[in-house]
């Protein structure tokens, strides 16, 4: 706004200019433009399209973002799930264990959307040694942890089978398989107990010890077969 003349007595003169300004100002200020861009817009006998264009698009991409925020606190509330957790696991999010919860969100910063989908159809079947394996004590001895494994292991063996993506949840990771991995194994380091460690040591060396087994017969299939 352009400053007034004064008056005679030191008064500063306002007059209809400046109201006039001054209501347009307010005009663009309800509109939701920032003070400090009220004067890159002009006068009235400017042109403001481009700068009303660039308004309008933030205004719908702002609109765009809340209507999101509210769909997903619908899922939220429809499901009373935690609101820290990821919406499309609200339908579960009751049923895990606060260390599930703490993994599922580390994971969730890691890894990809599809991966996280393929993580939130693993999560919902669940499976029978589910429970066993996050009440295991710390101090569980050495024959609770290998009963566990092994029980645990041809569960392993089937979602291998039927789900074989989830076997390397982090390849396609955003920031790459290496720092996801990572990631996802000092978090589970720091969250799981000593016992529960030691069993899901137990199964990857199942794992490794099933690999060499595997090559081997493939390798006589394939003698075979020539």
């Amino acid at each position: 706004m352009d400053v007034p003349e004064r008056t005679a007595n030191g008064y500063k003169q306002y007059e209809v200019p400046h109201l006039v300004r001054l209501l347009q100002i307010k005009r663009l200020s309800d509109l939701g433009v920032p003070l400090s861009e009220v004067a890159a817009m002009g006068r009235a006998d400017e042109d403001p399209d481009e700068a009303i264009r660039v308004l309008d698009a933030e205004l719908a991409a702002t609109v765009d973002r809340l209507n999101r925020v509210r769909a997903e606190l619908a899922v939220i509330l429809r499901h009373r799930a935690p609101a820290y957790v990821p919406p499309a696991f609200a339908p579960v999010s009751r049923d895990l264990s606060d260390r599930q919860r703490s993994l599922l969100m580390v994971y969730s910063s890691v890894l990809s959307e599809e991966s996280m989908e393929e993580f939130r159809e693993l999560i919902s079947e669940g499976d029978e040694t589910e429970e066993e394996f996050e009440a295991l004590p710390p101090d569980a001895d050495e024959a609770a942890i290998e009963h566990l494994a092994a029980r645990m292991w041809p569960v392993v063996v089937r979602t291998r089978e039927r789900r074989p993506r989830a076997a390397d949840l982090a390849a396609d990771a955003p920031r790459g398989p290496k720092h996801a991995a990572q990631t996802m194994a000092e978090a589970m380091v720091q969250l799981y107990n000593p016992a529960q460690l030691r069993v899901l040591k137990r199964l990857t060396d199942f794992l490794a010890e099933e690999a060499p087994a595997a090559d081997t017969a493939e390798r006589t299939d394939s003698e075979r077969g020539g």
